[in-house]
């Protein structure tokens, strides 16, 4: 029995052919990365390969590596292997990997959403025989609206909380969300502040796009300048000591779980916005469609009531067990840096 061109070991997704893993949680030889959050990109690899636009990011965040970058479709064969990278549309410099071999594709996603932020670089279907999908939002509840509907909504917060002469605090991942919503935040409204670790994310990111300008909070910055004004700080920091400094606020986190009743009073927030950088249920379904794939394997998320509607559907589709955290990954990466920052 012909064995499986990639497969899920201990390490990580494997290809044997060509001793390469792709976005691996135990230490390996040489890696191809989706992306820099921390569940798909670990320190302690040989060596990295990834998209240009992610290298900075892997080297802010994992310090001191042997990576190469490579282009947008760019063939490199490893062992006879083909490997190609594909915008996955989830953050600046995510891919999905195109793995060909003997005239078998298959695509694994990473993380991936089909809506245009604005930020990254759109996705772009790839065509394949197999195709490894995240679910993390794998349930017909999630339905996201419109990015520029969302956003108008932030900005009309924004500018409700400055005439009640509040401090307005948005909670988003350090990588990504962040930027994301740094992006279209009006600035006509006021000025934009940023939590350390934001800011430092941010400076490593404008080095590929055009974001606003911001101004890192410091021991020195005075409440009084912040009053009326709008601050991006990671999950991380709501109920640290260092967001006392900010009083009087009014809380709100974009994230895709903001579509669960009860997930905004649970997190002890004011005001939740619906906005994910990965696909609702339609997007997952569209996205899986236009790849022409027969076999779908489920990574992470609702994996198995989503997997189970795939066969429902005629999809050859099974779920393997992996490291990755969807959404809930990046909470708690800047966890040590809250105090400091």
């Amino acid at each position: 029995m012909k064995s499986p061109l990639l497969r899920f070991t201990d390490k990580g997704i494997y290809c044997e052919v060509a001793d390469v893993y792709l976005d691996p949680w135990k230490a390996v030889n040489k890696a191809i990365i989706s992306h820099g959050h921390s569940d798909h990109s670990r320190w302690g690899h040989q060596r990295y390969i990834t998209h240009h636009n992610n290298v900075p990011i892997l080297k802010h965040r994992l310090g001191d590596i042997v990576v190469s970058g490579k282009n947008w479709n760019e063939t490199f064969t490893i062992n006879g292997v083909k490997f190609s990278l594909y915008p996955a549309g989830h953050i600046v410099g995510a891919s999905q990997i195109r793995v060909e071999h003997q005239g078998e594709v298959w695509v694994f996603t990473g993380d991936y959403k089909i809506e245009d932020d604005g930020l990254a670089i759109p996705y772009q279907p790839v065509k394949c025989h197999t195709f490894i999908t995240e679910c993390t939002f794998g349930l017909p509840a999630f339905l996201w609206r419109p990015q520029s509907e969302v956003i108008d909504d932030i900005n009309q917060w924004w500018a409700t909380n400055k005439a009640n002469g509040q401090t307005s605090v948005l909670f988003g991942y350090t990588l990504g969300k962040a930027q994301r919503l740094l992006k279209h935040l009006d600035t006509a409204i006021g000025k934009i502040y940023t939590h350390g670790a934001v800011e430092n994310m941010t400076e490593v990111l404008r080095q590929i796009v055009t974001l606003p300008p911001t101004e890192r909070i410091t021991k020195d910055t005075k409440k009084e300048a912040l009053k009326g004004n709008l601050v991006l700080a990671p999950p991380s920091a709501h109920g640290s000591t260092w967001i006392r400094k900010l009083v009087p606020y009014v809380t709100a986190t974009a994230s895709g779980w903001m579509a669960f009743r009860g997930a905004r009073r649970r997190r002890a927030i004011d005001k939740g916005f619906v906005l994910s950088d990965h696909c609702d249920w339609p997007g997952l379904l569209s996205a899986i469609r236009a790849t022409g794939a027969e076999k779908v394997i489920c990574t992470h998320g609702y994996t198995d009531i989503f997997s189970k509607y795939l066969r429902e559907q005629g999809y050859d589709a099974r779920t393997e067990s992996t490291q990755f955290e969807g959404e809930a990954a990046e909470v708690n990466v800047t966890q040590d840096q809250v105090e400091t920052a």
